[in-house]
């Protein structure tokens, strides 16, 4: 359906553009002494009316023969044939509508017809429908243009989507994994252990599939979220593993990509507090500052690692995922230095949220 015709709205609006364009016609036939001003309106108000509702036919014409696809002679067969016919449709609507007026007691009809006058509706008529076409062809590169952004915020979704997915089958397993390993040794050495990291693992999973659902959530919810994370760690690697939080009271509020900060947990934990013997401390620093969220995670690191902490999953798909969201907006770095791995962000934030 026409874009007007499905708006009541824009339909009213229309109309009323048909009967100015009917006031202006009628104005033009009287100041050219055709007709006195009331059968001169009588004449163009229905007509223009009636024709402006024929050349709305321009818009199923453009769609059948699209820009991309136009070649010089086939559009000027199709343009061409379909502005003549419509002209000519213009002229002999115009013709027996003045002949009509005979029936409201004028002899000679409406206006004084003639050949000129006739050549002048018939000009009129293809005119008008060419400017339709032109119109249409401009109605249609805007609504491919709405189309064609709408086609990429939806695929930024579903990859943004896709990438969590990802993210979430290849991180579950082998947490789980290890985390019911974990719980099978205690249930027999501290059955109370076993319960709590059981319960801390699905609250874990259960947090995490709610939060799935969400393009963005306040970095509160994802602190939440690796709290159950920590209690399931902090059982693991017992007292080789301490956590040092500094998170700012307005950094709470801010917003960012569920499973952002717990994948930089793990990334720590798998590549640097797993391979030292004694452990070490993970360091969270969160902070706002000029709209911007700022995290860091830091972790000491063995002087040989037998796995790259650059290399993990957890920052790979970060990156990306920053990327697919704010594009070269948020920034995520890592670098190793005296003996720790320190992974930095920042994530723009909303003003409201800032303020």
């Amino acid at each position: 359906m026409h874009p007007i015709l499905a708006d009541l709205r824009k339909l009213l609006v229309y109309v009323l553009a048909c009967l100015l364009a009917g006031s202006v016609a009628a104005g033009l036939l009287w100041f050219g002494g055709t007709a006195d001003g009331s059968p001169a309106l009588a004449f163009a108000l229905p007509l223009c009316l009636v024709y402006g509702f024929i050349v709305l036919s321009a818009y199923p014409v453009c769609r059948a023969l699209p820009y991309v696809r136009r070649r010089p002679v086939a559009a000027l067969a199709l343009f061409g044939g379909t502005t003549l016919v419509s002209a000519s449709a213009w002229l002999a609507l115009a013709t027996a509508w003045n002949v009509a007026g005979q029936a409201f007691g004028l002899d000679a009809g409406f206006i004084a017809m003639n050949a000129n006058l006739r050549l002048i509706l018939f000009l009129a008529g293809a005119g008008a429908y060419v400017l339709s076409l032109l119109a249409h062809d401009v109605l249609i590169a805007f609504e491919n243009v709405r189309a064609a952004v709408a086609g990429e915020a939806e695929s930024r979704l579903m990859a943004r989507d896709a990438e969590l997915r990802m993210l979430r089958s290849q991180i579950d397993p082998h947490f789980l994994f290890n985390c019911l390993n974990s719980i099978s040794a205690l249930t027999s050495l501290d059955p109370a252990a076993a319960r709590d990291m059981t319960i801390d693992l699905a609250q874990f999973f259960r947090r995490t599939l709610a939060l799935s659902t969400r393009e963005t959530i306040p970095l509160s919810e994802e602190m939440a979220l690796c709290e159950h994370y920590l209690a399931i760690e902090k059982r693991r690697f017992g007292s080789r593993l301490n956590v040092e939080l500094t998170i700012a009271p307005g950094a709470l509020h801010c917003l960012l990509p569920p499973l952002t900060l717990q994948p930089l947990l793990e990334n720590a934990l798998k590549h640097g507090i797993r391979e030292l013997d004694e452990g070490g401390t993970v360091t969270v620093v969160a902070l706002a500052r000029d709209e911007w969220l700022h995290l860091a995670v830091s972790n000491p690191l063995a002087s040989h690692p037998a796995t790259a902490s650059d290399s993990g999953l957890g920052l790979k798909t970060c990156r990306a995922r920053l990327t697919t969201l704010y594009g070269e907006r948020a920034r995520i770095v890592w670098q190793r230095k005296d003996g720790q791995f320190k992974i930095e962000l920042a994530i723009p934030q909303p003003k409201e949220i800032e303020a």
